[in-house]
């Protein structure tokens, strides 16, 4: 039996440890061990959660030890880096009512949350974030570190690089290609290629100056 760590315990951390109990093998092949966080008084308001059990920092993996990261924005990946280091291992969690298409192909340390679809041939790589009631199409290609949040539609066939923020209720149609570390604004809907480092807004999605 794998334990569970999750790094962070903030509002999203919180979110994780429902989402992490409503995921495939929990209490079969990993139960929940506790959180880690920089701030040990994280969760001091708050009850019915297992303890902040060190640092991120300080925190040495043990043996059967596994992790999902809670954390966004520009210190997701230094948390994770940070454990890795440390030889520690990433586990990716999916929620039991997800829809897992036919040849999907996933890496580590994604979580896939409540009602989401990912559909035929779809190729995800490691430490992305793929909220609730998302639809990521057939033959969609996304790499690392991605965030996409609730209620995003990926349409089959687009590419999306590493390190973006897709926020709520966007469409990604056909044939587009997003870059790396963009920024996609909420229900925006994008009909053309996102550049690198950029953002865009809007419907049709314009870049912002």
């Amino acid at each position: 039996m794998k334990n569970l760590i999750i790094i962070g315990a903030g509002g999203m951390g919180r979110t994780f440890y429902d989402l992490s109990r409503e995921s495939i093998g929990y209490g079969e092949s990993f139960t929940i061990k506790g959180f880690i966080d920089d701030n040990l008084n994280a969760l001091d308001n708050y009850e019915n959660y297992p303890p902040i059990i060190g640092s991120i920092k300080d925190y040495s993996p043990c043996e059967n030890d596994v992790f999902i990261c809670s954390i966004g924005g520009a210190s997701r990946k230094a948390c994770i880096e940070n454990i890795l280091a440390k030889g520690g291992e990433f586990l990716t969690l999916i929620n039991k009512t997800a829809r897992m298409g036919t040849n999907v192909v996933m890496g580590k340390g994604n979580l896939v949350g409540a009602f989401t679809t990912v559909a035929a041939d779809a190729v995800i790589g490691d430490y992305n974030f793929i909220q609730s009631y998302t639809i990521i199409g057939h033959d969609v290609k996304i790499g690392n570190w991605n965030r996409i949040d609730s209620h995003v539609m990926c349409v089959g066939g687009i590419t999306i690089g590493n390190e973006n923020m897709i926020h709520t209720s966007a469409v990604l149609n056909h044939n587009v290609t997003v870059g790396d570390k963009a920024h996609i604004g909420a229900c925006s809907f994008v009909t053309r290629d996102v550049e690198s480092e950029t953002t865009v807004f809007g419907n049709p999605a314009r870049r912002l100056k």
